[in-house]
């Protein structure tokens, strides 16, 4: 019975979580109300074929938190290994904490099981990516992403980190040429974040910009910018000596959402104060931006090892969760005290 509520608690987080987390955004009462509706229709279901009895075991056996589940989840997995669901489902839970070297090593075991699985292929592509310390596509990553748009040609996730390779390597053209096929594929604000990166990439490659955009998906890639103001606070500056190249990263993210950013903006510590903008054309992926969003949480953080994705020793201001659009700058302070 503990097995089945873990796998119950992961399943209803992963399923839920993507099903109703834009209703959420728009909705919260509605989306609570349909929770509790669901609750209750499964217990009386479960009140009228089940065993209510055992409900008092189960609750007690049950595990007490996120982390108890996955243990349980591992405990099933290794006990019966050919469960690619599983592998899947552990996976995605594994990088919504953070945990990627964890995540990636479960959606490689998972593939095994499912080879030809194009979402399964690229996804396991897009975990491997993050895990790597140096945030590039190794050989079996990119051997998945192909093996994927085998596939399902024109895949749009595949194209698009198959482009990223390209580029990684040393090949800016052929990642500009990758990409120019999704632009029609694409809703007109996601095409306006992607035609920057093509335009960089062809800059790379010495070759002219795409032919402007027009006004309308212009438009669209400017809505919900946000104007960000970093500094450092006076008495923690006075006190702490730092190098004047160390970076800081001015990062927009979903509340409660995966720890991946979906605007971005890099910086030096000689830069502060700054005042910057954060667009669609600040997203490491044209599949996530601010335009599409109804709140994000904003943070400044200072890292010495340049690394976008959190460090020990990293210091982050204190979080500011803001309604899109907004109407005023946000102000992040690096160093104030955080309650």
């Amino acid at each position: 019975m503990a097995t089945f509520i873990a796998l119950a608690v992961l399943l209803s987080v992963a399923v839920l979580g993507g099903v109703l987390w834009p209703l959420w955004r728009d909705s919260r009462t509605l989306v609570l109300g349909g929770i509790a509706a669901l609750g209750l229709a499964a217990f009386a279901l479960y009140r009228a074929t089940g065993t209510p009895a055992s409900i008092g075991q189960a609750a007690s056996e049950a595990p007490m938190s996120l982390d108890a589940a996955i243990a349980e989840l591992r405990t099933v997995l290794e006990r019966n290994p050919n469960q690619p669901e599983g592998w899947q489902l552990l996976g995605k839970t594994l990088a919504s904490q953070g945990k990627m070297a964890e995540s990636s090593e479960a959606f490689a075991q998972a593939v095994k099981l499912l080879p030809d699985d194009p979402n399964l292929l690229v996804e396991a592509a897009q975990a491997r990516l993050y895990a790597s310390s140096e945030r590039k596509l190794d050989s079996q990553a990119i051997a998945w992403v192909k093996h994927a748009l085998t596939q399902q040609p024109g895949h749009q996730r595949a194209t698009w980190l198959l482009g990223i390779s390209q580029r990684q390597n040393g090949q800016p053209a052929a990642a500009a040429k990758t990409w120019e096929p999704l632009l029609s594929q694409v809703d007109p604000s996601t095409a306006a974040t992607l035609r920057k990166q093509i335009d960089a990439a062809r800059a790379e490659a010495g070759l002219s910009p795409l032919p402007a955009a027009t006004e309308p998906a212009a438009q669209t890639a400017a809505a919900n910018a946000l104007t960000v103001k970093v500094a450092l606070d006076p008495d923690f500056a006075s006190r702490v000596r730092l190098r004047g190249d160390t970076t800081v990263f001015v990062i927009a993210r979903i509340p409660g959402g995966p720890p991946m950013p979906v605007a971005v903006e890099k910086h030096s510590l000689q830069d502060l104060p700054l005042s910057l903008t954060l667009d669609d054309g600040d997203s490491p992926m044209p599949t996530q931006k601010l335009s599409a969003l109804k709140e994000v949480e904003l943070i400044a953080r200072l890292s010495a090892s340049g690394d976008p994705m959190r460090q020990e020793g990293d210091l982050e201001s204190k979080p500011v969760r803001v309604s899109l659009p907004a109407t005023a700058p946000v102000e992040l302070v690096l160093g104030g005290a955080n309650p």
